[in-house]
């Protein structure tokens, strides 16, 4: 892979890590004036940010009013208190509140990370006090990946989950065009144009297409403003332990560069930002609730190694949270190779009308368009009763024509793989459906006889599914009377296996809020910064809205970015 070459052994700050929150604090640090190293242990730049979706949450920002949702710190910090509560560490809270909207400001006016605030995306608890139906949540918008050049390679890939004809990025929009593509001429034209450019790309020799969209888009701009600014990278560099004086202070990194061992100094800092620990298995079965597995959607090299690095220079773990992973429910395909293949069940397929999941027993046990984290932790309160892990998402033929579901797309495409893998399960009558699944049949045959004819009416009495409008943003909104409900009654039926995933971890290391790691005694580390997930979250493991992820680690990335630059000066 091509990468910039640059064989100095000092520089002012050493960035661990490529993903949102290293590339922020790189930039900020640069663009201050520092001179700063990347160093990434892979062979791609851009981390777990890269295959995200990209949501960016930071109340107060400067774009919410013109989408139509003008905020207040007090709204916010109520909203905040009444999903995080406790769980979060409140001066961490003050500070996210405080730099989070200048530091959107910045990266916007000094480098290419563009975003765009939603103008409807309900907050996760919308019937909270403090909630906010828009404009807090932003996206990044639409990057052009020749812009990268040669270095458009070396930026990771999205996941295939993302893309459409083996390398065309799509989002929901462009979804919901493709599959009215023969209904509608506005759908027709949107669908060509994409499919033409994508075909210009590749016949270009790109190895996919260049319309670069959600969190690839994010980390494409921050890697181009990396390029611009001339900030060496080194890939293929594992950081293996930090330096420090006599004092305690960092003062530098270890590294593994070319097969040798190497310190690399540093005269300000180091920030530690390699993307939390949902990779380890060890970290995992201590912090974990039981039963875990290998279910992340997190990049496979995410391991945990800057936070045992900070830990083993004096930092700790924070406390007091409420989880230690963002969950969401994965299925598993294993490949014909023995790979595992995880598609995520976020945002498309749980909230629309026509689906359930059900427990060994055959019995529904959560609100199947809650978000992604709550459906976990209602796989995991179910799980003391009845097996809920794995749990079943059931539906109908008409549901997986319309919508598909997990890995088998709709629209009458090719799904006999799917089944002959033992991916996806199909049978003409629920009761055989259930005994592929391992279901009880006569469970689920009374549960889906006791659901069906109010879900008819819109009505859910057993869990409110459709009941606020989170619930309904994420179903179909031309259906009626309720959004999120529609009986299952048409052969053959399907159903996947769901198991509890994540999309990173929670737990991490404790920071002020200038980004400096703290010790026992809960006085700042000097030298030593952490952002992004290796960070412990500001949210306490809770999970108030999209983007609550990529929000604090753009946030602190900057935030550590300036102190390193202008010390108590950078104060928030």
């Amino acid at each position: 892979m091509p990468q910039q070459q640059d064989e100095k052994t000092t520089y002012d700050v050493v960035v661990i890590g490529s993903g949102a929150g290293g590339l922020s604090a790189a930039l900020t640090a640069k663009l201050e004036g520092l001179d700063v190293l990347v160093v990434e242990k892979t062979d791609r730049i851009g981390g777990s940010t890269a295959i995200s979706g990209g949501a960016v949450w930071v109340p107060l920002n400067d774009q919410a009013e013109a989408a139509g949702h003008p905020d207040t710190r007090e709204k916010a910090l109520t909203y905040l208190q009444n999903t995080v509560g406790a769980a979060g560490d409140e001066a961490l809270r003050h500070a996210f509140l405080d730099a989070g909207p200048r530091a959107l400001r910045y990266l916007r006016e000094r480098t290419d990370v563009k975003l765009a605030a939603r103008t409807y995306s309900p907050d996760y608890y919308p019937d909270r006090e403090g909630a906010a139906m828009g404009g807090r949540s932003l996206d990044p918008i639409e990057f052009d990946g020749r812009l990268l050049g040669a270095h458009f390679k070396t930026l990771r890939d999205p996941l295939p989950e993302f893309c459409v004809l083996g390398g065309m990025m799509v989002n929901m929009t462009d979804v919901k065009h493709l599959l009215g593509v023969w209904r509608s001429f506005a759908s027709w034209k949107h669908g060509v144009k994409l499919v033409l450019r994508y075909f210009g790309d590749r016949l270009s020799g790109h190895h996919r297409g260049t319309r670069v969209l959600l969190g690839n888009a994010l980390a494409a701009r921050l890697f181009h403003g990396v390029l611009k600014q001339g900030i060496p990278f080194w890939l293929d560099t594992p950081a293996l332990g930090l330096e420090q004086d006599a004092g305690g202070k960092v003062i530098g990194v270890k590294l593994r560069r070319d097969g040798k061992e190497i310190i690399v100094h540093a005269r300000r800092g180091v920030v530690v930002a390699t993307g939390g620990f949902p990779w380890n298995a060890a970290m995992r079965g201590q912090h974990y609730p039981a039963p875990t597995g290998p279910y992340s959607m997190s990049p496979q090299d995410n391991v945990g190694e800057g936070i045992t690095m900070a830990r083993e220079a004096g930092g700790t773990l924070g406390i007091g949270h409420a989880g230690p992973a963002l969950w969401a429910p994965v299925s598993l395909l294993t490949r014909p190779d023995g790979s595992v293949l995880r598609y995520p069940h976020l945002v498309w397929d749980r909230a629309k009308p026509g689906l359930i999941a059900v427990d060994a027993r055959g019995d529904r046990f959560v609100n199947e368009s809650t978000s992604y984290h709550e459906f976990v932790r209602g796989m995991y309160r179910a799980n003391g009763k009845a097996t809920s892990i794995p749990a079943l998402l059931v539906c109908d033929s008409d549901f997986v024509e319309k919508w598909g579901l997990g890995l088998a797309l709709p629209g009458g495409r090719p799904r006999e793989h799917l089944v002959r893998a033992g991916y996806l399960f199909r049978a003409d009558t629920l009761q055989d459906l259930a005994k592929q699944a391992g279901v009880d049949p006569a469970g689920l045959a009374r549960t889906v006889a006791a659901y069906n004819p109010p879900a008819a009416q819109g009505q859910d009495p057993a869990f409110g599914k459709g009941g606020d409008a989170y619930n309904r943003y994420l179903g179909d909104p031309e259906h009626q009377p309720n959004a999120c409900l529609a009986p299952l009654q048409k052969a053959p039926f399907y159903a996947v296996k769901v198991y509890p995933g994540d999309i990173g971890t929670a737990l991490g290391i404790r920071a002020d809020g200038n980004a400096r790691v703290l010790d026992t005694q809960g006085a700042p580390i000097a030298g030593l910064y952490v952002a992004g997930n290796d960070m412990h979250s500001v949210m306490g493991g809770e999970y108030p809205a999209p983007g609550i992820t990529l929000g604090p680690a753009l946030t602190f990335g900057w935030v550590a970015g300036m102190h390193l630059a202008h010390g108590s000066e950078a104060q928030l």
